[in-house]
């Protein structure tokens, strides 16, 4: 068997000389970004009042609240964006390296910091845990480092068009080290104490799988979480969006807000131009749509491809604005229950609520006060909960409501004492809401990467019919999360201009 790269990408044909993107979340900018470096007029058409999409902003009487992603990891990735203009990543962001990066409960009453640093993280394994556990981690960094090392070039920042395009040495390595194997048993390989499986396994659920069936090579999400470092930009997660709308801005980007695209026209194959609410008709050379995937062919002429699609599970959000302070928790605060398989099950198979609930909670007013008015502090509340496909249930009804109070006594069980009477605002999102904005089965986290949607076999960014309209973000290549839709800005620019632009794969 021959291994060896393909020799050329297969791009857009045909003039590409000005560009319509269709959304203004962090894909949509990071395409605009690599485009106008490589010369092309690009516009950017954005429905709401700002950038982000997903990575926006809710303002509830002073108080400040990222509404998608609260966890950023991989800041060379806005750099490579900002660097395809000539723009530097300090000029536009002030980072806070989050140390620790989570700090994890668990049910017996014990706490993790994960810390960045090897070393310090192997002191604090050893503290807890215990020094065989210790040596355990230090192997996991070791495996997790050549894993990401090995995925990245050749799966991860590459366009693929077929699954031959995996056909490199890269993958017998990967093969060699068991990544196509299942992440908890590679996990327990590491590490026997189970608060250590669940601290470096439980981001699987970022991807839309369970640990136990999802693929070991995912163990990069934990190496990005726990070993390179979760970092915290001034203003929030939005301010990343801000950032990127602002140096597009600066090079020639015209961005244009509340401006909804209701049709892409096509003739002869190819998109001449899009249509928005307001009747305008914008020509273009090509259409690059950063909605949804589903919500992106519901703007074409025609129907999708066939396909029975998997979505990851959704979640449930309480965004609290509060007079109380906890001096013991994080930045990021992860708390476990007590069950673990059979949580994931009733997520992703039964359809059911986690009868005993893990959470996402976020105090970013501990790292950045001024989200909050002077003495009070925010809390980002996360619990997953089934998608709408598995689980159509009527969220807007009491359901909703219910499942607010019960996450609040929750917390007050974990140690949140008071948390119900500091409440000054309160706006929970539900799968209902998410559906509402456009993203299929109710989810925010797109299509899981089950094997069958991971690398060639998710859905490309390239149109199969269509030949000069592009996708980006979460539901193509490579697929869900801050970095990866990053990448994917860059992916669909390099379909336009057959340039991937500088990299900093090697960095």
């Amino acid at each position: 068997m021959r291994f060896g790269r393909a020799a050329q990408i297969r791009t857009v044909p045909g003039p590409t000389d000005h560009v319509v993107v269709v959304g203004a979340g962090l894909g949509g900018l990071a395409c605009a970004l690599h485009l106008a470096g490589q010369g092309r007029r690009v516009t950017l058409l954005e429905r709401g009042a700002e950038p982000g999409g997903r990575a926006g902003r809710l303002v509830l009487d002073g108080y400040q609240f990222d509404t998608g992603p609260v966890v950023l990891t991989l800041p060379e990735l806005i750099a490579e964006a900002l660097a395809a203009v000539g723009e530097k990543l300090d000029d536009w962001l002030e980072l806070t390296v989050l140390d620790p990066a989570y700090r994890a409960w668990f049910p017996d009453g014990s706490h993790l910091d994960v810390i960045a640093d090897p070393e310090r993280m192997a002191e604090q394994v050893a503290q807890v845990c215990g020094p065989a556990e210790a040596a355990g981690y230090r192997r996991f960094v070791e495996y997790a480092r050549r894993l990401w090392r090995l995925e990245r070039a050749d799966f991860i920042e590459r366009n693929l068009d077929s699954p031959t395009d995996l056909l490199t040495a890269n993958l017998v390595r990967l093969l060699l080290m068991g990544g196509f194997g299942r992440l908890q048993n590679r996990i327990d390989r590491f590490f026997s104490d189970p608060r250590t499986r669940r601290v470096f396994s439980f981001q699987a659920l970022y991807a839309g799988v369970a640990p136990h069936r999802a693929l070991a090579l995912y163990a990069v999400i934990a190496y990005l979480d726990s070993v390179a470092g979760v970092y915290f930009p001034r203003g929030g997660l939005h301010a990343v969006a801000q950032a990127l709308a602002g140096a597009a801005a600066r090079h020639g980007v015209q961005l244009r807000y509340r401006t909804t695209v209701t049709r892409v026209e096509v003739r002869g194959g190819r998109a001449v131009a899009v249509h928005t609410a307001d009747g305008e008709r914008i020509s273009a050379d090509v259409v690059v749509l950063n909605p949804d995937l589903a919500a992106a062919y519901a703007l074409l002429p025609g129907s999708p491809p066939r396909r029975r699609l998997r979505y990851s599970p959704s979640c449930v959000v309480l965004h609290v604005g509060s007079t109380q302070g906890y001096s013991r928790i994080a930045h990021h605060n992860i708390h476990f229950g007590r069950s673990w398989r059979r949580t994931f099950d009733e997520l992703t198979h039964q359809g059911h609520l986690m009868s005993d609930p893990s959470l996402l909670v976020t105090n970013a007013s501990r790292t950045d006060p001024a989200l909050a008015p002077a003495g009070r502090h925010t809390y980002y509340v996360l619990a997953p909960v089934p998608n709408l496909a598995l689980a159509p249930v009527d969220w807007d009804g009491v359901l909703g409501k219910r499942y607010a109070e019960d996450l609040i006594g929750v917390l007050q069980a974990r140690g949140y004492t008071g948390f119900d009477t500091g409440i000054e605002v309160l706006r929970v999102v539900t799968p209902a809401n998410w559906a509402r904005e456009g993203m299929a089965a109710g989810t925010p986290f797109a299509l899981a990467h089950t094997f069958s949607q991971t690398g060639p076999f998710r859905p490309g960014n390239l149109h199969p019919g269509l030949s000069n309209v592009v996708f980006v973000g979460s539901g193509t290549q490579p697929g869900v999360g801050v970095p990866m839709v990053l990448i994917s800005g860059k992916l669909a620019a390099a379909r336009i201009t057959g340039s991937t632009g500088p990299s900093l794969a090697g960095r």
